[in-house]
């Protein structure tokens, strides 16, 4: 367990966190490697993990969820990054459970939210385009109505869970001549559709098991009960009202490797030696190591306030901005350090330092590049 305590933290996600551990080591970790060479995991590793209620732990229990708060959702964060496990999509199945519970009607919250849980349902948020990145006001995916049916056409790329997923939150125009008022979401079932298709998972330079496709729809028809809510041109508004949910957990995920990595660098200049001592004897490395070890015990403590902070429904946009863009960049920076403290051997992929550097530097894209985040911020000013 960790030495600092999260003020969060209640004996019940102590236990959960025992529960998720166990699970992480026997179910996940020796699967690392494979799913790493297969550029994603199987779907039946999702129910495994649906079972022990790894999947919409703060979602209420009348929809097939834990019922409990954030800080359930956090814990599975924190012990897949503990046990360097990448390629569990579980943020992204988090994030959509959240738009369906916030804003999807009784009807859809019943019939995809207990599924999602249990892991027979596997979800992706299809926002990014080729040729839009974080002007989600410039999306050209289109889903123009015809009678009972939106019929949807484009394509997204760089979507997480692209490959497995059987249920797809589609980000498109509703209405192609307007900007942020024409954007709606749609829930598209792939397994009911046709007109749609996705590649084999993208080759990428770290995250390497997450699979992450590109998506494309031809003429898709869906029906128009699958529009998240009951009005068009709600997308925009309610992606901005639970960014803050995503940026967070990209936030603890950086957290969670910047004291997986510290104690791993720690115990391994202990052991290393080099001119007759410990590599940890030397100044440089001792200091270098007091530094990451100050900078992990601020980003946890302000982790840990935005945290608290969610589970009161107060998390604002521009904390939540800085938690994003400062704890990923600082994650980046303490690990290239970390690695050097390896030595060779921080280039050597069978050491988990260096996949923690190689999957740590999408961080400061996704969920909103960190030059966006500096944006929003700097708008407070």
């Amino acid at each position: 367990m960790y030495a600092y305590k999260s003020p969060w933290m209640t004996e019940e996600h102590e236990m959960f966190r025992d529960t998720v551990r166990k699970f992480v080591e026997t179910e996940f970790v020796p699967n690392r490697e494979r799913w790493i060479e297969r550029k994603h995991m199987e779907p039946e590793y999702w129910q495994k993990a649906g079972e022990i209620g790894m999947l919409c732990p703060d979602i209420a229990t009348e929809y097939g969820g834990g019922g409990g708060d954030f800080g359930f959702d956090a814990i599975t964060y924190e012990e897949l990054q503990r046990a360097c496990v990448s390629s569990f999509g579980n943020g992204i199945q988090s994030i959509v459970a959240h738009y369906l519970d916030v804003y999807g009607t009784e009807e859809q919250k019943l019939r995809w939210l207990p599924k999602m849980a249990t892991g027979e349902t596997i979800t992706a948020i299809a926002m990014t385009e080729p040729g839009t990145g974080s002007d989600l006001q410039a999306v050209k995916t289109s889903a123009l109505r015809d009678g009972d049916e939106y019929v949807l056409n484009g394509s997204k790329t760089f979507i997480t869970n692209g490959y497995n997923a059987n249920l797809i939150c589609v980000i498109c125009k509703t209405d192609p001549d307007a900007r942020a008022k024409g954007i709606s979401l749609i829930m598209l079932e792939p397994d009911q559709v046709e007109g749609f298709s996705r590649n084999s998972p993208l080759s990428k330079i770290g995250m390497k098991g997450q699979d992450t496709c590109e998506l494309f729809f031809d003429d898709c028809r869906v029906p128009v009960g699958n529009l998240l809510g009951t009005e068009e041109g709600q997308g925009f508004y309610q992606l901005m009202a639970q960014l803050p949910r995503e940026r967070l957990i990209v936030g603890l995920g950086s957290v969670a490797i910047m004291e997986a990595a510290l104690n791993l660098t720690i115990e391994y200049t202990k052991e290393r030696r080099a001119f007759n001592q410990a590599i940890i004897e030397f100044q440089n490395t001792k200091f270098k190591l007091a530094e990451k070890k100050t900078e992990t015990k601020i980003a946890r403590v302000f982790i840990d306030h935005c945290i608290e902070r969610l589970n009161a429904g107060e998390l604002d946009a521009e904390t939540a901005s800085m938690a994003k863009y400062w704890c990923s960049e600082t994650q980046f920076n303490l690990v290239n350090e970390c690695l050097q403290l390896h030595g060779g051997y921080g280039y050597m992929m069978e050491y988990p330092i260096a996949h923690y550097f190689t999957d740590s530097r999408v961080q400061m894209i996704y969920a909103g590049s960190n030059e966006i985040m500096k944006e929003l911020i700097s708008r407070s000013l």
